[in-house]
């Protein structure tokens, strides 16, 4: 999934006030974190999730994993915390600005 500038900026925005749904520790991307991530995208649309790892390669790999693994799209990376975005299939709740 796509998103141009300003629905970024859109999702920032209404993202900034969240907190970190899902917490992936020093194991990493397991399939319960995926499977959490996924339940929490499918509940929520935009999340927060939250990696405590030290090494920063392995952050940004764990970030992209989960993007990839959920079909989710990356809003923003700021430290260890990444914002990501996935409209619900049946019943979208934010409503994206047009690109």
């Amino acid at each position: 999934m796509q998103l141009t500038d300003s629905q970024k900026k859109y999702l920032r925005g209404r993202g900034h006030a969240l907190k970190a749904v899902v917490l992936i520790g020093q194991a990493g991307c397991t399939p319960n974190v995926r499977d959490e991530f996924d339940r929490a995208l499918t509940d929520h649309e935009l999340v927060k999730a939250k990696v405590r790892a030290t090494d920063r390669a392995q952050r940004d790999q764990i970030f992209a994993e989960l993007a990839q693994s959920s079909s989710a799209a990356f809003v923003q990376r700021i430290g260890n915390v990444a914002l990501y975005y996935r409209a619900h299939p049946e019943r979208p709740r934010i409503m994206l600005p047009d690109a």
